[in-house]
């Protein structure tokens, strides 16, 4: 296999291969959203559009944008490592505003979050119109109120330069797909599946293998329980006329909280007499809450993640009881609840189950690699806690979570952040157990198992989760489902999402098709193209 030989790209650092310089010409003439596997060097296509931006237009800048610091200095590395061009500079909210507009000096290449370009912009303080190209990386969070949405819309209205979207998977709605679309003022679809014929060579394979966890009598009894206070709420929710159903799940209570606080701001701007039966509903609706989140806990985390949140809910002497924090707590059902707790020493066989994984992959070779995600720090927590109980020095296991600190559970700074990805490529760590924070875009082509803690519902969570391995050679995920409980409906919803997603995707792709524009006279284009610098 040969490599990319371009005037702006280093020599024998880009593997040429023939999919991402077609996608990589495509992006170059238009605004595209490339979508494609994770492992197959997204990153790359944008290196390429990078080198063809600054040759055709030496003086002006480039920007690449990623959501978080750790991604920023990553694409940093990438850069200065395979484009000729001055070092590149890096944007964070750690430099003052002021030092941040003095440095943006064209040519160059930046890299920053889109939050530091957005203050920047929203204060006049970034000159957009010295670039010539904005990658976005991760371009599926382009929707809402997402700084990148403020930075394409202000891309739009003047400088309108090349747009270059790049994701492994854009929504798992229509809707969502078509936000994106707009937001950033996209023009070309480039789309690929692990059965694309230019790509499948590429690809190792992932195998996805759902291990069933058996719940003992104890932990369902607790669940039982606390699926009958949830229906209690419910049904009191229906006879306030708030719901159609005596039974809503989340989502649905979710919908129906929005809905009765807004009733309230209602009446706040309008005084009168107070609803009595809005009020009711309103406890009913948080302390529905509060007993769907302890059942999702008990089902899904264990029983030390339920006996940790319930103890979170008492108030210590002299605090503050809500009408909804009393009638939880006061719930007769709940009460049962943390009386069996009390003397509970049986726990949901998940935590076991991971570590044993972790502990059998590690044990297969020197260079093995494993991340185990979960969603709560508290069992993130919970498995270091246990694969060090392990005292096997083939497992050097660490957490890896978001900046933000809760309670007294310590987050981790972005520099504590970009040293443990660092340790985790070269070694010193073999087995990251992290939160979300770990599921976009983290470079690291030798991971050889991830664990799902708990299947997720969201599609574009789970397709990121899973691109982390399956990347330099065959990859295995396992997903930890506990018998009988909700993680059955969740990992079966989670496949049916994801093929939804390809569909609604093929369904774009031909609408951008037949909406392309015919390609330019031959006799009219004076630029080379990628593939013509051999």
């Amino acid at each position: 296999m040969g490599t990319v030989e371009h005037p702006r790209v280093r020599p024998g650092v880009l593997e040429d291969r023939a999919y991402q310089r077609a996608i990589a010409e495509s992006a170059v003439e238009h605004n595209t959203l490339v979508v494609l596997p994770t492992g197959l060097g997204k990153t790359s296509i944008a290196l390429l559009v990078l080198a063809e931006a600054l040759r055709r237009r030496p003086k002006d800048s480039v920007l690449f944008l990623a959501p978080t610091r750790p991604l920023v200095v990553q694409h940093a590395r990438s850069v200065a490592r395979s484009i000729f061009s001055a070092e590149p500079l890096t944007l964070t909210g750690a430099i003052s505003p002021a030092k941040r507009e003095a440095l943006l000096a064209p040519p160059q290449v930046v890299l920053a979050t889109p939050q530091v370009v957005g203050n920047d912009l929203a204060a006049g303080r970034f000159p957009l119109a010295s670039f010539s190209l904005l990658v976005f990386d991760e371009a599926h969070r382009a929707v809402g109120d997402y700084p990148y949405v403020a930075i394409g819309r202000a891309n739009r209205a003047g400088p309108n330069a090349r747009v270059l979207g790049m994701t492994a998977s854009p929504g798992g709605t229509l809707g969502r797909i078509r936000e994106v679309w707009t937001n950033l003022g996209i023009e070309r679809f480039e789309y690929r599946t692990d059965q694309s014929p230019d790509v499948s060579p590429y690809l190792h394979g992932i195998g996805v293998e759902p291990l069933v966890v058996a719940v003992p009598p104890e932990v369902r009894a607790l669940a039982g329980l606390l699926r009958t206070a949830v229906g209690r709420q419910g049904e009191l929710l229906h006879r306030l006329g708030v719901t159609d159903s005596q039974d809503p799940g989340r989502r649905a209570l979710l919908e129906i909280g929005e809905r009765l606080h807004r009733q309230l701001r209602a009446e706040r701007a309008d005084p009168g007499p107070s609803s009595g039966p809005l009020w009711q509903a309103v406890t009913a609706q948080a302390v529905a809450m509060k007993e769907y989140h302890a059942l999702e806990l008990i089902e899904s985390q264990g029983v030390d993640a339920l006996r940790e949140f319930l103890g979170r809910q008492v108030p210590p002497p002299g605090g503050r009881w809500t009408p909804a924090l009393r009638a939880f707590l006061r719930d007769p059902d709940v009460e049962e609840v943390r009386r069996r707790l009390d003397g509970l020493t049986v726990e949901l066989p998940k935590v076991a189950t991971a570590a044993r994984l972790v502990r059998d992959e590690l044990h297969r070779g020197p260079g093995a690699r494993v991340i185990v995600f979960s969603q709560y720090r508290s069992t993130v927590d919970r498995l270091v806690e246990e694969l060090d109980r392990l005292g096997d020095p083939e497992v050097r296991a660490s957490r890896f979570v978001g900046q933000a600190t809760h309670g007294s559970e310590p987050g981790l700074s972005q520099k504590e952040q970009v040293a443990l990805l660092d340790r985790f490529r070269s070694g010193g760590i073999n087995c990251l157990v992290a939160t979300s924070v770990a599921e976009e875009g983290l470079d690291i082509p030798a991971t050889d198992l991830v664990v799902f803690y708990e299947p997720i519902p969201d599609v574009i969570r789970t397709i990121q989760r899973r691109g982390r391995t399956g990347r330099a050679t065959a990859g295995r995920v396992v997903v930890l489902v506990a018998e009988g409980t909700r993680d059955v409906g969740l990992h079966r919803a989670s496949g049916a999402r994801e093929r939804r997603m390809h569909e609604l995707l093929e369904q774009v792709q031909e609408e951008a098709l037949r909406g392309r524009p015919p390609n330019p006279p031959s006799a009219r284009r004076t630029q080379k193209l990628l593939s013509e610098f051999r």
